[in-house]
């Protein structure tokens, strides 16, 4: 499941399973959630998740900063930049609870029900769904979203290549039909669809123009969710007002949300002012990502005078999982060699970076899969052996019998001793070290560009960059604003670049453009490094069919391994909390759900704090 980023019991055939089965939810009759294994928390007759506050007041509002801009109200193109906050207007068939692991409700959708030899999955569309203009939510709509997607963005076209078609079987209900009965967390992956509204699409805009789903659009578009798109400044500022004719307003799942009478959201071009801007209070909320100015910078009167609030939220972690770092690209052949790709780790010095720029506050990455219980760790053994076995001539020998560790640094003496193991690698690979050079096998010095998105990680890349300076190889930073780097990461254009993953306790289809060959030179694709190995190819489709838990571990553990085993990042690190800080204008609910924080959506104006912070509203 991609982290967009899973409810009951199958038939009482498939309790032959040693372990729960990954698909829990019966099959052949109707029901109202889904889930991976175990038994949903919450009953058909639910009228409420359990961590909102159901007396919430409606009002206020809320304003959020972000970096960058947008240019399109088309939220599945796979250029250029969709409004943030879109997803306010559009709605899925099916949303998570925040208080379990991968179970989904349903909402558009009021039930599904999947074939008994899982060969496909029936949604039942909710009656009551509207469109803002009045018009019901239909099967209709939802195939008609679904073709269009798989039509013009590929990364979707990959991520549906198990699903062969979507078709209306009964009036307001839709049913989607797989290649095969091994995919069992399709139905899942469906429930996340965002439908849009056919007839509007399908419409003529204020001035004629026939509307065009392939083409990006700024026109205000037509949704059926909580929210309504207010006003825009293209690419610097969007509003959104609460819909107070909103059909979901009592649904179970949306009791307790959305509860800002104004969802705003201000673009910036620089970080530095942006977080300026917050100081001087034209937002509302900052999620910090910089360890020093988390530890020097939060001195000025707000905080002291307790106007603006710092806190730490771990449980926007507790389910997810990420790998970030410095990626390589493989399609450029100064790449080719894993020795090469293994020896740049070692010119990266997290262990100094902890003591002079993190203040402490981090952790180096080693898995794919870090934070989550798919990492792999010591020598693999059991089930996770099996599967490497099955694949043992196509993933290096080295998964067998080397455990994946970072090289570690921290004084002059480690670093030396590192970088000469660095040489060492090259010089295997035919590379070779003359003055103050370090060259090619083909006599050209090695040189190479580092593409970041913003001026925040310069800091760390000069760190490496500084390091392998001192072994003749020649990096250079190239920082752009977010519109060039998102275009030129969609289409590949760097030698390396500062990006990563974000994993899910239910990894499936969404590796498949993350690290599949079928992906390594699809623009827009998530598979950053270009990575194409039979090896992980292989791997991958087996974890998609995995059809029990400690399968699906086992698979993910050897996929995390082999990955590691292919030298293409340089792990970078992470703090598994959201540290945040906010003007005081807002409540929250006493016990915040397990899996997520829950701001906005489940927190409130507080009219008695906002008189005492005064401003904003």
């Amino acid at each position: 499941m991609v982290k967009l980023f899973l409810a009951q019991t199958l038939l009482a055939a498939s309790l032959a399973f040693a372990s729960p089965v990954l698909a829990q939810t019966p099959v052949d009759t109707w029901s109202n959630s889904f889930q991976l294994e175990g038994q949903p928390k919450y009953g058909p007759d639910f009228t409420h998740f359990d961590y909102v506050n159901v007396d919430a007041p409606k009002a206020g509002r809320v304003r959020l900063g972000d970096m960058g801009g947008f240019d399109t109200f088309n939220p599945i193109l796979p250029k250029g930049e969709a409004a943030g906050g879109i997803g306010l207007i559009y709605e899925t068939l099916l949303v998570p609870s925040s208080d379990e692991v991968g179970t989904y409700y349903g909402r558009l959708a009021e039930g599904l029900k999947i074939a008994p030899d899982y060969s496909a999955v029936t949604f039942r569309i909710n009656a009551d769904a509207r469109w803002h203009d009045g018009e019901p939510v239909t099967a209709e709509d939802v195939v008609w979203t679904f073709n269009k997607l798989i039509e013009v963005n590929p990364d979707r076209a990959q991520y549906y290549a198990d699903i062969t078609s979507a078709e209306v079987t009964a009036p307001g209900e839709v049913t989607f039909t797989f290649k095969n009965s091994t995919n069992r967390e399709l139905p899942l992956i469906l429930g996340q669809i965002q439908v849009l509204p056919q007839h509007w699409w399908e419409g003529t805009d204020a001035e004629g123009n026939q509307r065009n789903i392939a083409e990006s659009t700024l026109e205000p578009p037509l949704g059926s969710g909580p929210y309504r798109l207010a006003s825009f400044d293209a690419g610097r500022t969007i509003t959104y007002e609460r819909d107070e004719d909103y059909w979901g307003l009592d649904h179970p799942t949306q009791v307790g949300h959305n509860n800002f009478n104004t969802y705003q959201i201000e673009y910036f071009l620089d970080l530095t002012v942006q977080f300026e801007a917050f100081k001087g209070d034209q937002f509302d909320w900052w999620s910090e990502n910089q360890a020093r100015r988390w530890a020097t910078a939060y001195d000025f009167p707000a905080v002291k005078d307790g106007r603006v609030i710092q806190e730490l939220f771990p449980q926007d972690y507790n389910d997810s999982g990420v790998m970030v770092g410095f990626v390589m690209n493989l399609r450029r052949d100064k790449f080719a060699d894993p020795r090469v790709r293994e020896a740049l780790n070692y010119a990266f010095d997290f262990e100094e970076l902890s003591n002079t720029l993190f203040y402490g506050q981090y952790e180096r990455i080693d898995s794919f899969f870090f934070g989550l219980p798919f990492k792999s760790s010591g020598l693999p053994e059991g089930e996770e052996l099996e599967v490497l076995e099955s694949v043992r001539d196509l993933v290096p020998a080295k998964v067998f019998d080397t455990p994946y560790t970072n090289p570690v640094s921290g004084d002059p003496a480690k670093l030396r001793e590192n970088l000469r193991t660095a040489v060492g690698l090259l010089t295997e690979a035919g590379y070779r070290l003359e003055g103050n050079q370090m060259l090619q096998p083909n006599g050209q010095p090695f040189t190479f560009e580092i593409l970041l998105n913003g001026a925040t990680i310069e800091p760390v890349a000069q760190n490496l960059v500084t390091n392998l300076a001192l072994i003749g190889i020649q990096a250079t930073i190239r920082t752009v604003d977010s519109p060039q780097f998102i275009n030129r990461a969609r289409s590949f254009d760097y030698d390396m670049i500062y990006s990563g993953w974000s994993q899910s306790f239910s990894p499936g289809n969404e590796q498949r453009f993350f690290f599949a060959s079928s992906t390594a030179n699809e623009e827009g694709a998530q598979n950053y490094a270009g990575l194409a190995d039979p090896g992980i190819d292989a791997l991958i489709e087996k974890l998609i069919v995995a059809d029990d838990r400690e399968t699906q571990e086992a698979v993910t553990k050897a996929l995390d391994r082999a990955l590691l085993a292919q030298q293409f990042v340089i792990p970078a690190y992470t703090l598994r909390t959201t540290r945040s800080a906010r003007w005081d204008r807002f409540s929250h609910p006493e016990n915040l759900p397990e899996f997520s924080s829950g701001f906005p959506t489940i927190w409130w104006w507080d009219e008695a704090k906002a008189e005492k912070t005064g401003g904003a509203l």
